[in-house]
Formats: C-alpha cells, structure tokens, sequence
C-alpha cells in the first residue's frame, strides 16, 4: 500500500469531513491528526519536525491518503517521494480559517494538559504547527493568514495542475469524486468536527486527564 492522496492544506480546512469523504468513497484509509494517536506516532512527528527524515513508507503503512496536520507540513518531501500521488489542497475563507484554529487547535496547544500521552502529542504540535510553521507568532493575525496565503500559493505554484484539486470547503462531492474519479456516493457530504464540537472534545480532554491524575 502507498499513499494516492496527498493532503496539502491546513487544519480547519475541513480537513476531518475530508478525512471521512475519502474514506467513504474508497480512498482511504486516510491520514489525519487523530491517526497520530492511534499509531502512538507523536515521537516519530516530533523528530520529523526537528528535521529528522522519516520512512515515509513505515509512517503511512495501511494508508492511502492524507489530510491535516502533521503530514501537510511535508507537502513537498510527499509529492517528491510518491510521485504519482495526487495533492488536495483544501481552502476556507482567511478570517474564518483563523478564527477557526484560534478557537479550537490553538486553544488545545496551548491550553491542554501537557503530561502522558496527550502532552506528547501537544509537544509535537506545538513544535510543528506554532514554532515551525507560524514562527511562534500565531497570535498575531495577520502574520498567520499571511502565513496562509503564502503556503497555499507555494503549493499551486508547485504541483502541477494535472495532479492537483484546489478544494474550498463545502464544494462537496463532484469536485472531489471527479478528481479521484470516483463516484459520487448517494449521501450527504460529511460535516464535522465544528468549533462547537471542538471545544467539547477540549473539555472531555481535560476531564479525562484530571480524572487520570486524581
């Protein structure tokens, strides 16, 4: 098994409704920030995001796709490694997007508990996602959408447009079931992980870590 579908966009691109559509229409498994965990990769992210190379191949065995981070901050050593992959940037409006992080993955980062496992999955996205990628100045706005942008314009100006889908978020199913030529399944596009729901499974998060530590 090798990766197909690589995906180059940031998260709170809708990149969890993603995750689930690829899976439904048969182009996963796919690889999103929830897999970390589950494959207790936490340590192996982390030494990639101090600039260790990483076997691609031993990372993603079992997958077929990406979406999100930590896998979207190594958009370019991907595309050059499966070079018949194809690339899926997502996109959301600017000032959404960043509203959008700031409730949710920036609040968990910086916020959350920092012990067991969780912390060293919280580690690792702090240095991948604050310091590598927004030079440590997330809170200040328009540094991280200029961030944003420039991100985006590399991944467009890089990959050629044969073997990319530049996706907004809620365009559904045709454009993406096209790109895969896939397809279209007789459902509804999935929509979840909300800024709502976010900050629910923060506070089941920190319940739970209390509980573990009482």
């Amino acid at each position: 098994m090798t990766l197909q579908l690589i995906g180059a966009g940031f998260g709170r691109t809708g990149t969890l409704s993603l995750k689930q559509a690829i899976d439904r229409v048969g182009a996963g498994p796919c690889y999103h920030m929830q897999e970390v965990a589950r494959n207790q990769h936490a340590p192996r992210w982390h030494a990639a995001a101090r600039g260790e190379a990483q076997p691609w191949d031993e990372v993603f065995a079992g997958y077929h796709a990406t979406v999100d981070w930590p896998a979207c901050s190594f958009w370019r050593e991907l595309a050059d490694y499966y070079p018949n992959a194809r690339v899926l940037l997502s996109l959301r409006d600017p000032d959404r997007w960043y509203d959008s992080v700031a409730n949710t993955i920036y609040k968990a980062m910086t916020q959350a508990p920092t012990e067991g496992a969780m912390g060293t999955q919280l580690a690792m996205a702090r240095r991948l996602v604050l310091e590598n990628t927004f030079d440590g100045r997330f809170e200040d706005r328009a540094h991280a959408i200029d961030v944003f942008h420039r991100h985006n314009e590399a991944v467009e100006a890089s990959i050629p447009p044969e073997r990319l889908l530049v996706y907004e978020v809620g365009s559904g199913w045709k454009a993406l079931c096209d790109f895969l030529e896939l397809p279209i399944p007789d459902e509804e596009f999935p929509h979840v992980n909300s800024t709502t729901e976010f900050e629910e499974l923060l506070k089941a998060m920190r319940q739970a870590n209390a509980a573990q530590g009482s």
